[in-house]
């Protein structure tokens, strides 16, 4: 049986230069009605972490959760997913230094009046904020990073730097942190303490 995954995988081959044909047949099978654009995979985990954690099967609901590999890519998701394409209601968020790519996207994609949503910085400092610093640190003993966190803080590139730069700077030193820290730091949240960019995305899916 066809499933969101498959759905994912044939849309990012489309978008790399593969033919549309699958991800076309898989769009009606599923079906998929709206198309959540992310720039990676810590976004994605902590999306489908906050999902979990009201209850909601996003893929049972057509909603696909796309991570694209970097912002710079969202033109071309949103042109094949989005009105000119496979007609999908898009949404998405990203990176305030990455709007103005959202926004040129959605405009040339037909989708202007279809909502995208933007982090200060980045989801990683609207987790740490909403957290604190101290539990961030607490959540990082637990999953036994705090031996590499020290040493990190030792570097001569971190002393002068504000506690939350520091720490997501070390979400990022090491392959698949981002995406672990995006998963735990979501479900650590409390429930009315979710970063607005993150509660308004799933609010409107």
């Amino acid at each position: 049986m066809a499933d969101m995954g498959a759905f994912r995988e044939t849309v990012t081959a489309w978008a790399a230069g593969g033919p549309g044909a699958p991800a076309r047949e898989l769009a009606a099978r599923l079906p998929v009605r709206t198309a959540v654009l992310l720039e990676g995979l810590s976004d994605a985990a902590a999306v489908d972490a906050l999902a979990a954690s009201r209850g909601r099967d996003l893929a049972a609901e057509g909603v696909c959760v796309l991570p694209m590999g970097g912002a710079m890519n969202v033109a071309r998701f949103a042109r094949l997913l989005g009105p000119p394409g496979l007609g999908l209601r898009l949404t998405g968020l990203c990176d305030e230094r990455e709007h103005s790519y959202y926004a040129r996207a959605w405009e040339r994609a037909g989708a202007a009046r279809q909502r995208f949503f933007v982090c200060a910085a980045d989801l990683e400092d609207e987790l740490i904020r909403a957290l604190g610093v101290p539990r961030v640190q607490e959540l990082i003993h637990e999953q036994g990073d705090l031996r590499p966190l020290q040493t990190f803080l030792r570097q001569p590139a971190q002393q002068g730097r504000a506690p939350e730069q520091q720490l997501r700077r070390f979400l990022g030193t090491k392959k698949g942190r981002k995406i672990h820290y995006g998963r735990v730091l979501v479900e650590a949240l409390d429930p009315d303490g979710v970063p607005a960019p993150l509660e308004e995305l799933l609010g409107s899916v």
